[in-house]
């Protein structure tokens, strides 16, 4: 493990949205997580980078309460929205990505048939997030760029003040890596909700971040991607691993 490098403190005066405090984390016996002390600016994009067995996704289960650690988080808000890197989908199912975004924004059970109301609601959502041609096409039928939008949207419609995607570029290209990022800044800003995630891509992060955490089991450094994405923080972080990830 790469040895710690100094702490910067993030330049936002106003309360984090979440603040971790020695936060540790265990796999059976081993060591997942210990000490990390970190916080996410509230209305700001942080990027959560480290080498491949950093603890990154690890540190997000942590933070969504799925998983038990030692140390404390303080949540201020109410309403979480999460995009997993991969989703889990029998392809057979019989729906729409406009009648899965229907089913899930509804307010009312299944049986009771899809409302108009809330089928508007889904075509709305899925323009935000420039994926409305995709309303008729089969569920399972969908790249998983395309599947990813469906998600981004869902997360959404849950008005979040928290937006949580861990690799948002799994199995996309290049274009459509940007593509996701860019739908997904425009919808934090307009909506003015924070947002945290995981990305092994440092352009992306560059372009995209307001605050990085550097993570390889503990926090290496935090702060505005100027002062994390130098050349001398990186080699320290990721080392003999060679590329940065």
């Amino acid at each position: 493990m790469a040895a710690p490098l100094p702490f910067l403190e993030a330049p936002w005066a106003r309360p984090p949205t979440v603040d971790l405090h020695e936060v540790g984390a265990m796999r059976g016996e081993v060591t997942v997580l210990h000490d990390v002390t970190a916080r996410i600016p509230h209305g700001a994009c942080t990027a959560i980078i480290g080498p491949n067995g950093a603890g990154k996704t690890t540190l997000l289960r942590c933070l969504l309460g799925l998983l038990p650690h030692t140390g404390t988080i303080t949540r201020r808000f109410e309403r979480l929205g999460y995009v997993p890197q991969r989703l889990t989908l029998d392809r057979s199912l019989p729906l729409t990505a406009e009648e899965a975004l229907t089913i899930a924004v509804s307010d009312r059970p299944v049986f009771f048939g899809l409302s108009k109301a809330a089928r508007e609601r889904a075509r709305a959502l899925l323009a935000e997030v420039c994926a409305d041609h995709l309303a008729q096409r089969p569920l399972g039928g969908l790249s998983g760029g395309e599947l990813q939008r469906v998600m981004l949207a869902q997360a959404l419609g849950r008005e979040p003040d928290l937006l949580v995607l861990d690799e948002p570029g799994t199995g996309l290209d290049t274009h459509g890596h940007r593509l996701c990022c860019d739908i997904t800044a425009d919808a934090r800003k307009r909506r003015g909700i924070t947002q945290v995630m995981v990305s092994h891509d440092l352009d992306i992060v560059a372009a995209h971040a307001d605050h990085v955490i550097l993570l390889d089991r503990t926090v290496l450094r935090q702060g505005p991607p100027s002062t994390v994405l130098v050349s001398e923080v990186l080699d320290r972080a990721f080392g003999r691993h060679g590329a940065h990830a």
